[in-house]
């Protein structure tokens, strides 16, 4: 098969889950981005449903879908049923890494240090991801693999988001780790629709009022070479563990993401 026609179905794949119309007031513009046309096609691979849970079970189901073996990561989502947002948002990355990775480079240390072992909050790759506040973005922030930035007008399909449905940030939090799809408008609303593990159903897309988000932060992958750096991150990132217990702001979240701007809206 042509290198052509791989990229072909490619397209197709992507553009036939999402569902995308000519009317739709942001289109995929292919090619733009290599990671986010990754991360857009892994979607429909990944589980349908199974429920959402925070459960410890649910975490321990994490840890059997995203574990270093023999040397080797191995990442099988179908294992992570029922599960949480940010455990089916890390799934993604783990596998965009995968395959715009060189064969046989996430193995050894690379490979433990992206497995899921129940790392606390602010611990290791997970932990930083799985944070409460800008988990995901401080993670990126640290490691150099990709831009942080709160502009939606800036923001593509593929994008993750880290979404704030209040101003608190950190032990008191409401918020939401998703992969961003793009934005529409239904009757005059405007409409942010995203792919996540959702409440009640689990894996799948879902559409909200821009309305009801408070603050935002989208994360771009754009270095993934940059994640052989992830063995020598410091044990934990001081900033994300105390979220566990303390308050934080969206101001300080911005810094510790590495944006110096306030956020677009």
């Amino acid at each position: 098969m042509t290198i052509f026609i791989k990229r072909f179905w490619s397209v197709v794949l992507v553009i036939s889950f999402l569902g995308l119309s000519i009317g739709r007031t942001q289109e995929i513009r292919l090619g733009e981005s290599d990671a986010n046309r990754v991360i857009l096609s892994i979607l429909p691979t990944m589980p349908i449903g199974g429920g959402y849970s925070a459960s410890a079970a649910a975490t321990k189901n994490l840890q059997l879908a995203a574990q270093a073996r023999d040397g080797k990561l191995e990442v099988q989502p179908a294992l992570a049923r029922p599960t949480y947002c940010s455990g089916a948002t890390y799934l993604v990355f783990l596998q965009a890494l995968e395959a715009l990775s060189p064969s046989s480079t996430i193995n050894g240390n690379l490979a433990e240090s992206l497995a899921i072992k129940g790392q606390p909050d602010g611990v290791g790759v997970w932990g930083r991801w799985n944070a409460n506040g800008p988990g995901t973005p401080s993670l990126f922030h640290e490691l150099g693999i990709g831009r942080n930035f709160t502009s939606f007008d800036a923001a593509k399909p593929g994008d993750f988001m880290k979404i704030f449905w209040s101003d608190a940030v950190g032990r008191r939090e409401h918020g939401h780790s998703v992969i961003y799809l793009g934005r529409e408008s239904q009757n005059g609303v405007e409409m942010i629709r995203f792919w996540s593990s959702n409440q009640p159903d689990g894996y799948g897309q879902k559409e909200v009022p821009r309305t009801r988000i408070v603050n935002a932060i989208f994360s771009r992958l754009e270095y993934p070479g940059k994640i052989q750096q992830a063995p020598s991150l410091p044990p934990a990132n001081g900033y994300l563990a105390s979220l566990l217990v303390k308050d934080s702001s969206f101001a300080e979240a911005l810094t510790q993401s590495g944006v110096n701007v306030l956020p677009t809206k």
